[in-house]
């Protein structure tokens, strides 16, 4: 169930923000942006990832008619990471992972064995387990997602309290995932190569 406005003003309430000091708030800093990244290693076959895009989508969906009412604008990015080098470059260590304006929702890394990107590349490999009021998920609830939101807009921090996103060396885990990947597709080819230059077919690949 998406929360709706009564929920969302009840979490500003839980902030110390009133309605009126939100619209008044807004309105005084004009043209204010809450810039939203989604990255994740695969959508077409890992449940987790899926999960975590469609309680992005619903959650942005019902939290940004609110707050575009005072004058902000809510963006979504969405970035297939496909290499340690991406990977590397955007600090990605857990997938999924959501930003908002540059800030991950959940600091803390907690990862589980996934079936379905093991699956997808041929070995072992954990995704992320996120944590909210107390228990865990495989994806982050709708609720938790705004609650990050609300927070980034009316929650006071500071930009010289937040910790930018870290480029270098990335987790093995995730090593792991990119090397069996590779792995994978190089069987594949070789699959589809001698299945084109098998004896009973009598030609050979040119």
């Amino acid at each position: 169930m998406i929360p709706n406005e009564e929920e969302i003003f009840r979490v500003l309430r839980q902030l110390g923000v009133q309605k009126k000091e939100a619209a008044q708030e807004v309105a005084e800093s004009p043209g204010r942006q809450v810039n939203i990244e989604f990255m994740y290693l695969d959508l077409s076959v890992c449940n987790w990832c899926q999960s975590t895009e469609s309680n992005l989508d619903e959650a942005i969906a019902e939290v940004a008619r609110v707050l575009k009412a005072t004058g902000v604008d809510v963006n979504v990015r969405k970035i297939h990471v496909q290499s340690e080098e991406q990977a590397r470059e955007l600090g990605f260590v857990s997938s999924p992972t959501i930003r908002i304006n540059g800030q991950d929702i959940q600091l803390d890394v907690k990862e589980a064995l996934c079936d379905s990107c093991g699956d997808l590349c041929g070995d072992s490999v954990d995704c992320r387990i996120w944590t909210y009021q107390g228990k865990e998920y495989t994806a982050p609830p709708k609720g938790m997602i705004i609650d990050a939101v609300l927070r980034e807009v009316y929650g006071g921090t500071k930009e010289s309290t937040k910790k930018p996103a870290k480029t270098g060396e990335i987790p093995e885990n995730l090593k792991k995932f990119f090397a069996a990947k590779r792995r994978k597709q190089d069987i594949e080819i070789i699959k589809v190569t001698d299945s084109c230059c098998s004896p009973t077919t009598g030609e050979k690949c040119t």
